[in-house]
């Protein structure tokens, strides 16, 4: 099957080149293609005539979101529509991948969203993001659209994209004290699990929205205690509330996603993200050392 991975020196995209080594696959960078230009994705899709189309590009700077409105919009919703006309155009499935923080207006919220519940998004990135989904949903007859959460992959640690848990490491070597916040809670998700479910999710005809996180829940104040906890660092976290920490883009309270539909489909073979933190952290060493 011929792959095209848009995206590919990204945080997920490193991952998936490995995980889809036994399709024939092109690999491509923003330096490769540009999704705001639908002339340029046209021209490479119909060039490679891929059966399936990988878009992870984004623009996923959370806070950069709210004051650069229009580039959120042109990369995460026009660039989608763009990528999702061309793999009409040539009759290619497209996976678009997504994020959690297409909710978080219900404020009550404890109980994980499932592929059924209705997005309502509170930030700018959240917004571009669901436009994004529904250019494709409405363009594309033949789509994978996979929402994720928190997402820590191997590019990360080799400084490429970087993520939450490089920046608490960096932060614990600097620092005695970490102030996190501990009232978003949402599910941690390992780049390399993602990737995995991804290739086996393209080897179906299960078209629709997804899921992928994961298993488990945690707010960023937990999160950073498991990861100083496998540093071995004395570094002390200190719970804060959100008020304590002011962003400029409003942030999920709750934003836990259920891989409901890979449930339904006997497919939810995902692990619990402790299991892979430590699996992550043990990988990076690795990959240090080289």
């Amino acid at each position: 099957m011929k792959v095209l991975l848009i995206g590919a020196n990204g945080q997920l995209g490193s991952d998936l080149c490995i995980a889809l080594k036994k399709y024939d696959l092109t690999a491509l960078t923003d330096k490769d293609i540009d999704i705001k230009d639908i002339d340029s994705v046209f021209q490479i899709c119909h060039k490679h005539k891929p059966e399936i189309i990988i878009n992870t590009a984004a623009y996923v700077r959370v806070d950069d979101c709210e004051d650069n409105v229009d580039l959120a919009f042109k990369v995460n919703a026009l660039g989608a529509r763009n990528v999702a006309v061309a793999a009409q155009q040539i009759e290619a499935a497209m996976v678009q991948l997504s994020t959690d923080y297409v909710f978080g207006a219900d404020k009550n919220r404890t109980r994980p969203y499932t592929e059924f519940d209705s997005p309502a998004p509170i930030s700018i990135y959240g917004e571009s993001k669901l436009a994004g989904e529904a250019y494709v949903q409405h363009l594309c007859s033949k789509y994978f659209i996979v929402r994720t959460s928190a997402l820590f992959g191997r590019a990360g640690s080799m400084g490429k994209g970087g993520n939450f848990v490089e920046t608490i490491i960096k932060l614990a070597q600097e620092k005695d004290e970490l102030r996190v916040v501990n009232d978003q809670v949402f599910s941690p998700t390992y780049a390399v699990d993602l990737a995995n479910a991804i290739m086996d999710l393209i080897d179906t005809r299960f078209y629709g929205v997804f899921h992928i996180t994961n298993k488990g829940i945690c707010s960023w104040y937990e999160f950073s205690q498991e990861i100083i906890k496998l540093t071995g660092f004395g570094t002390r976290i200190t719970p804060i509330s959100t008020m304590e920490y002011p962003q400029k883009a409003e942030r999920p309270r709750y934003s836990v996603l259920e891989n409901y539909q890979l449930r339904l489909l006997g497919m939810d073979d995902m692990r619990e993200w402790k299991l892979a933190l430590k699996d992550y952290m043990e990988k990076r060493h690795i990959t240090a050392e080289r």
